[in-house]
């Protein structure tokens, strides 16, 4: 491992502020500037964390050369073109999900990275979830025997989030679903079958034209005899918040708890048991493992709303880091890479438009295989 360590820049303030202090304890990280777009966020943020390198224009802080890799925390529609603009100014990049909104942005940030050479990583917190980590261990083990079919859902209501939200398709925002059920057999998608359900309030329908409540999609796996199922919704459906992930397999199935807080079930032929899951701090240095066991504002009033619903959002966001920091180190690429971020991203976005055409089979495309 080099023992240089990688100067990183946070863009976006409000989710991204609880990375914040992890990065200041990465043996392997330099937490050196913040971004933000208004004074009193970045000033508040950077006299908290006792940050002295602060930039208001992106672009200005994209000429920085002390910026090694910038990791974006920004709103849903500025993902892709701010990850395009830090490859094009030589920066890796860590980026909040989803890795964009189009095919075509995935096509290009893939393409980037590899004319550049440098490291794209799309941080999806389910699949560095305890509770994903639990049954990854359970399969690396042969406990769960051979998987026979893998089941994902996250339901959330987005009524009061901000504006882009409003009418989003339940599809566009998949990765939470997606992402766990390709990362436990490190498969891809070969091609997705969709139908969107139910009709959300009119108000909401012009922005996306997108009509659905729910939208639920069948995934096939490329080269494998697996399928996976993911159910999505996010505005008019009467559900708690669930990211929820279950895995069937010959010997022992997995699933997640029903209401959040009480325990998961695992299932050895027909005799369930519940099962209380462990934390993974152990797989961390011990600089950023007690990480995984709340949030790191100061106070819980400042922790980011995604981050209070998601009950933390499984511990997960230390070991993203540990990954991204991990992989530019070892010049090896992370899990999920670029290819592996647009295939997970693609199939909410070829998902969505099955959907709005009545189920028709939606192939991914080459760059994502």
């Amino acid at each position: 491992m080099s023992s240089q360590k990688i100067r990183i820049a946070i863009i976006g303030l409000g989710f991204g502020a609880e990375f914040i202090p992890i990065y200041q304890r990465h043996l392997n990280a330099e937490m050196y500037a913040i971004c933000a777009r208004t004074k009193s966020k970045l000033d508040e943020v950077g006299d908290n964390f006792g940050i002295e390198k602060r930039y208001q224009d992106y672009d200005e802080l994209l000429k920085d050369p002390n910026v090694d890799a910038v990791h974006i925390n920004t709103p849903i529609p500025d993902h892709a073109q701010q990850s395009i603009k830090a490859l094009k100014a030589g920066k890796h990049v860590a980026c909040t999900v989803p890795m964009a909104t189009t095919v075509e942005e995935c096509k290009e940030i893939v393409e980037l990275v590899a004319k550049t050479g440098l490291t794209y990583m799309m941080m999806e917190t389910v699949i560095y979830s305890r509770e994903f980590l639990f049954v990854k261990e359970m399969y690396e083990k042969g406990d769960l025997g051979k998987i026979q079919f893998l089941r994902a859902s996250h339901q959330q209501e987005m009524a009061g989030w901000p504006g882009y939200w409003e009418g989003l398709p339940p599809m566009y925002y998949a990765t939470h679903c997606v992402g766990p059920v390709l990362a436990l057999p490190r498969a891809k998608a070969e091609y997705v079958s969709c139908f969107g359900s139910g009709r959300i309030d009119e108000k909401l329908i012009g922005k996306y034209n997108s009509p659905f409540a729910i939208e639920t999609c069948h995934i096939k796996l490329k080269d494998s005899d697996l399928s996976a199922e993911i159910t999505r919704s996010l505005f008019n459906t009467a559900r708690q918040y669930r990211e929820s992930f279950d895995v069937y397999g010959s010997k022992k199935s997995f699933e997640w708890t029903l209401i959040e807080h009480e325990d998961s079930v695992i299932h050895t032929g027909e005799q369930p048991e519940r099962v209380k899951i462990p934390d993974y701090a152990h797989l961390l240095p011990d600089e950023i493992a007690p990480f995984t066991t709340g949030g790191v504002y100061d106070a819980d009033e400042h922790q980011h709303l995604s981050f209070i619903q998601g009950a933390g959002h499984g511990g997960s966001h230390p070991h993203l880091v540990h990954e991204f920091v991990s992989a530019l180190s070892e010049k090896r690429a992370p899990y999920p890479n670029a290819v592996e971020s647009a295939n997970i991203t693609c199939v909410g976005i070829l998902a969505h438009d099955s959907a709005m055409n009545n189920g028709e089979i939606r192939k991914l495309p080459d760059f994502t295989q």
